[in-house]
């Protein structure tokens, strides 16, 4: 199974936009699951104040792709930190790259103050027009974890 320190599991948007908010950084981001399309993740990065929102979800070969903005050609990969080190670079259809990772497990309270414990993993998917969503921090609730056997599957 393939570990992914930046997936903070179903903490709901709300949350994800706290923590990336502590971090205070442009191009920090986190891995959570969707509060709305159950099946699907949340890539969320931090830019100019803003939290944007990028659905992740998997086709029917087994392939993750991200919705991004329109004109930008979709990329397929085999695993999601295939997905996230791709995006790590400029041009990718996202507001910024992924600079900053905020880890579930040593999630940053302020990119120079402490570090806490954090979460375990699970699954999150989207509609054709929502491959961006711009949001100050604030937010709903988050879901519940689907099962085990689901996640290593979505993750490995």
């Amino acid at each position: 199974m393939e570990n992914l320190s930046v997936y903070h599991g179903p903490i709901g948007k709300e949350e994800g936009e706290r923590r990336l908010g502590q971090d205070g950084r442009d191009g920090s981001y986190l891995l959570r699951n969707s509060d709305s399309v159950p099946g699907v993740y949340c890539l969320c990065v931090l830019c100019s104040g803003f939290v944007y929102t990028y659905r992740l979800h998997k086709d029917d070969a087994g392939s993750w792709a991200a919705e991004t903005t329109p004109g930008v050609q979709k990329r397929y990969f085999r695993k999601i930190k295939n997905l996230i080190s791709a995006f790590e670079k400029p041009g990718q259809g996202i507001a910024i790259p992924l600079l900053f990772p905020v880890t579930a497990q040593r999630r940053a309270h302020t990119h120079t103050g402490a570090q806490t414990a954090g979460n375990s993993l699970s699954t999150t998917h989207s509609g054709p027009d929502s491959y961006l969503q711009q949001q100050p921090p604030r937010a709903a609730q988050g879901q519940k974890n689907r099962n085990k056997k689901e996640v290593q599957q979505a993750l490995g």
